[in-house]
């Protein structure tokens, strides 16, 4: 039903040392639906993970054994390993708080008798705030005036058909939380924070909540089957040491040993704080992520779906051509216009929101107010409005004009000539007007005029009495930038559709000019929804552009194209952009010029409105994919060695068969760690990698080969090390020679396998080249810790090893050497 519409004059809101006053009285907009976790809370999570656990029980009983330094070394160890992971998770945390901060919406606010646009944090009570199309209410409020308006109020009620709001009481309560479906308006702010109706109920605004990734739950399943098979391998070391030696304690220590060799806890941390810190990275370039882990996809996505206006175009509408059909003339409006079209003109302003927020209404109104005599339209009253609807949709406005009722309607060409009822030769020849303007770019609106009685308003929009006044050609001119950017698109291998209102016509030029390829094969959105699953399927194969589309068929194109395997990503910035935003595998939403609605959907923020930054959050997850590859291979592949050296010797009932003890595995988990969360999530990417186009998004992160090549890689070393093991233990070397042997070989290892782990590509001379400011520390740690085992007695008396001489520290060098370099020798051959 037509909605009333009520002027309000004389608003000009709080002063800026009122809302200071009340802000200081009502705190923050904010509702505060739980606390944060502080930084206990961060270490007591750290210190329940199995490892620290496992840790802890072993520097018990090394205090139980009455190894009072090895348990102080522990206890200093465990100290130094909770500081590095509380460290990686409060830098984490910091860079997804950062990013909920780059989220916070922003509201207008009327401040000192001004427009201003301000965080919706800083709203108080008593606050005038304007309300459009798209936005997000963000304080329950009261209307003082409506233009149009409607709400979605399902996040309150349930309810999710739109409610009609006007300023009448009982109708005129706005709910935080809830969605401004059409129109525009102001209101006074009533509540805010927790005593909003929202806050009192306890739910939580902006709440964007996603299911477990791929890769988020395949990294659960192998830690959790690596650390099934620690604890089964912890009962059998247990078992064999108890039944040779009968020390309960010793031989417990022994298999906590084991057990933390096999857990490779890094692999979690690595995994939060790689996508946390790139997430952070896109965020100060001004790509928002809105949940740090979906930058996983970004790396599979193969299909862009465009939406046109505010994406492909400026969003920055003119008004080119009129065409008046009754003289069956054209022109292009300039200061004045001659006086036939000044009624076409009227009748499109009329039919525009007075202070309209739509970019066409924008154009039309600076251009009536520009070439014609506007006291015409000042002198009318709007009495009644018919809100935009339908497909293709209209609006329509009624007026008082003295004791006249004027009717005016503007929308999609196809609705207005179904409306006006014209004959067919009319029709024939005002459609090819309408073609002739689409094949330039053009948007074409229709206008028509009505006369009515006040007592006797139809129900419909549709069922006025209509007459054609003629058509409106807007241009939205392309961003000089989209070319460039589509043809990198296609070079990356991801295809794009462009899904818009437009008229087919209109549509399929736009995308001529930047670059689509065979922008001519065009199917609109009604086809679309005639079709079944096959047809639609070998559809959207073939088509790349998709016209006259509505909310319901944007939404199915998604789904037929997720349906055949493609990962998707959508980009939009209007309220009728949510549903397919919602559904597609990456949302893409407008910084600036997008509604609430589209930025709440969405998964990608883009600030600038450049769609052009999506290339840098697709490099931003390749990057961080291949990175967290190389930290996963690294740590499969540094675990294999110290968990077979940890076991093998036991099993073989070796003269030494327990070569480590708690105290060095936990000093090689202080290297492992920084190595794989701090230096490769540092690590650049080559271009080969960038280049290398989308991944399969069933593939995840731990494929067969991945699998083979870091075991292969950890089994090599894993032999290099025991050999040396068993050439020094059988030499007659002391254990704690023999010890001192096997530590420094696993050290060196360790240090070529991060260079040599640093590319899959290129062989470890050229991946030197690559500029990583991390490098030199991971070099210098390695070299000052091998340099103090070997040189400071007291070092050597903690770990328990005694100097074995320059020639054996360069065999023990050289076995590492080749025990990692041979992979070089792979790669040259075929890259992994």
């Amino acid at each position: 039903m037509p909605g009333k519409v009520a002027k309000a004059t004389g608003v000009t809101g709080l002063s800026s040392s009122e809302a200071a006053e009340l802000r200081l009285q009502y705190g923050d907009n904010r509702i505060s639906s739980r606390r944060q976790m502080r930084l206990l809370h961060t270490l007591v999570a750290i210190l329940r993970e199995p490892m620290s656990v496992l840790l802890i029980v072993a520097c018990l009983l090394y205090f139980v054994l009455g190894n009072t330094a090895e348990g102080i070394l522990m206890a200093a160890a465990i100290a130094l390993i909770s500081a590095i992971s509380v460290y990686q998770e409060v830098r984490s945390n910091h860079a997804v708080r950062a990013l909920q901060e780059f989220t916070r919406p922003a509201v207008t606010v009327i401040r000192d008798g001004l427009p201003k646009s301000l965080p919706s944090a800083e709203l108080v009570p008593g606050d005038v705030i304007v309300l459009e199309e798209g936005a997000n209410v963000p304080a329950d409020a009261l209307v003082i005036q409506a233009n149009d308006f409607t709400l979605n109020e399902s996040a309150i009620t349930g309810e999710s058909l739109p409610v009609i709001k006007n300023e009448q009481p009982g109708n005129n309560v706005l709910y935080q939380g809830t969605l401004v479906n059409s129109g525009k308006c102001l209101a006074r702010v009533s509540a805010t924070g927790n005593e909003t109706i929202l806050g009192k109920i306890g739910l939580s605004v902006g709440g964007y909540q996603t299911q477990k990734t791929i890769l988020q739950k395949q990294v659960s399943k192998v830690v959790r089957n690596l650390a099934l098979f620690g604890m089964a391998a912890f009962t059998a070391i247990f078992l064999v040491n108890y039944f040779h030696s009968g020390q309960f304690v010793v031989s417990l220590l022994f298999a906590l040993t084991l057990a933390m060799s096999a857990i490779p806890e890094e692999i979690p941390v690595a995994f939060s704080s790689f996508f946390a810190l790139g997430a952070y990275r896109l965020g100060r370039a001004g790509i928002i992520t809105r949940q740090p882990q979906i930058l996983e996809n970004l790396g599979a996505v193969n299909v862009l779906c465009l939406d046109k206006t505010g994406t492909i175009t400026e969003n920055r509408m003119s008004l080119k051509i009129l065409y008046d059909f009754k003289t069956d003339s054209l022109i292009e409006p300039a200061d004045t216009i001659p006086p036939q079209y000044e009624r076409l003109l009227l009748y499109a302003a009329l039919a525009s929101e007075a202070e309209p927020f739509d970019a066409m209404e924008k154009a039309i109104m600076e251009t009536y107010l520009r070439v014609t005599d506007t006291s015409v339209y000042h002198r009318m009253e709007m009495v009644y409005e018919y809100p935009l609807e339908g497909r293709p949709p209209m609006m329509t406005h009624v007026y008082k004009d003295g004791a006249a009722i004027v009717v005016a309607a503007k929308g999609a060409t196809e609705r207005i000539l179904d409306v006006c009822h014209l004959d067919p030769a009319t029709r024939v020849r005002v459609t090819a007007v309408l073609n002739d303007m689409s094949s330039k770019g053009y948007r074409v609106l229709g206008v028509a005029s009505a006369t009515a009685s006040l007592s006797h308003l139809p129900a419909q929009q549709n069922d006025f009495n209509w007459s054609f006044e003629g058509l409106l050609a807007l241009y939205d001119p392309p961003r000089k930038e989209m070319p460039a950017f589509i043809r990198k698109l296609y070079e990356d291998g991801i295809e794009i559709k462009i899904l818009t209102g437009d008229h087919a016509t209109t549509a399929s030029q736009i995308a001529g000019q930047i670059g689509i390829k065979e922008p001519l094969r065009c199917r609109n959105g009604e086809e679309i929804m005639q079709m079944d699953a096959s047809t639609l399927a070998a559809v959207i194969k073939s088509t790349a552009v998709f016209a006259r589309m509505f909310p319901e068929a944007k939404r199915k194109v998604i789904k037929a194209l997720q349906s055949a395997g493609n990962v998707v990503a959508m980009t939009g910035d209007g309220v009728n952009d949510g549903p397919a935003l919602k559904v597609a595998d990456i949302g893409i939403a407008m910084g600036k010029k997008g509604s609430e609605i589209a930025r709440q959907a969405s998964d990608l923020i883009l600030t600038d409105d450049n769609p052009s930054g999506f290339l840098q959050a697709i490099s931003e997850g390749r990057r961080i994919y291949s990175n967290l590859l190389k930290a996963v291979r690294y740590i499969l592949a540094i675990h294999i060695p110290i968990l077979l050296t940890a076991s093998l010797p036991v099993i073989l009932g070796w003269r030494f068969p327990n070569i480590f003890t708690p105290v060095h595995v936990i000093f090689l988990e202080l290297i492992m760690g920084p190595t794989c969360s701090i230096f490769f999530e540092r690590e650049p990417v080559s271009d080969a990698e960038l280049n290398a186009g989308p991944r399969n998004k069933d593939q995840g992160l731990f494929t067969r080969r991945e699998l083979l090549i870091s075991i292969v890689q950890g089994l090599v070393i894993a032999a290099g090390t025991l050999l040396i093991y068993y050439v020094f233990m059988t030499r007659g070397y002391a254990l704690e020679e023999t010890r001192m042997a096997v530590f420094t070989t696993i050290i060196c290892g360790n240090l070529f396998l991060t260079f040599t782990g640093r590319s899959a590509v290129h062989t470890i001379f050229q991946s030197l080249k690559f500029k990583n400011n991390l490098a030199i520390f991971v070099v210098l740690a390695s070299v000052c810790f091998l340099l103090m085992l070997h040189l400071l007695p007291p070092v050597r008396g903690l770990f328990g090893l005694q100097p074995i001489g320059i020639t054996n520290f360069l065999l023990c060098l050289a076995t590492a050497f080749v025990s990692v370099m041979w992979i070089e020798l792979f790669k040259r051959k075929r890259p992994f």
